[in-house]
């Protein structure tokens, strides 16, 4: 296992995939690393690539607003990472080599951080930390418990911008996120 420098440095020089051949900068994550709650999302999107920095575009706001609103900020209680370190062409959905190729950078900073949750924002991540049985829409706000850690999956906060209709069903999940975490 790699030390958070060491990966970090990998990240940025990392070529196994196509995606590195496009990217501005590498996403690697943010947030307080200690923390118990770790947030996985797909991939970064354009303001992601521009920045380096995971969920700083509209849907990273709504998550942040949304999360600070239940008191949990980012540079204290959670971190925020993606399935893939670099942005797919027009925010597609990550191809299964190129998920395979950086899902080793999140088990690394899966065993770095040691999360007692972990949350899936969306179907990718779903299906790549709990596996292709997993249907978003069908479990979204369910717990399973693997490895001693809570997992769950909920919406992407992008999804929650092209379809209002969600965000009860995102803000449910997200109060229940706090509920667990203050219960470990």
């Amino acid at each position: 296992m790699l030390q958070w420098k060491d990966l970090y440095e990998e990240c940025s020089n990392c070529t196994s995939c196509r995606l590195s051949e496009s990217r501005t900068n590498m996403v690697f994550g943010d947030g307080n690393y200690k923390s118990d709650l770790l947030f996985v999302g797909e991939a970064p999107g354009r303001d992601e690539d521009a920045s380096g920095v995971p969920f700083v575009g509209k849907a990273g706001k709504l998550l942040e607003k949304a999360l600070n609103s239940l008191d949990l900020h980012r540079e204290k209680d959670y971190y925020l990472a993606n399935i893939c370190k670099c942005r797919p062409e027009n925010n597609r959905n990550p191809k299964e080599d190129e998920a395979a190729a950086c899902l080793q950078y999140l088990r690394n900073q899966v065993a770095l951080i040691n999360p007692k949750i972990i949350i899936c924002l969306g179907a990718v991540p779903t299906k790549y930390i709990l596996g292709k049985e997993f249907k978003i829409t069908r479990d979204r706000g369910k717990w399973v418990k693997r490895k001693g850690i809570y997992i769950m999956p909920t919406f992407h906060p992008a999804a929650i911008l092209r379809d209002t209709n969600k965000k009860p069903l995102f803000w449910e999940d997200l109060k229940e996120i706090k509920r667990v975490k203050e219960m470990l």
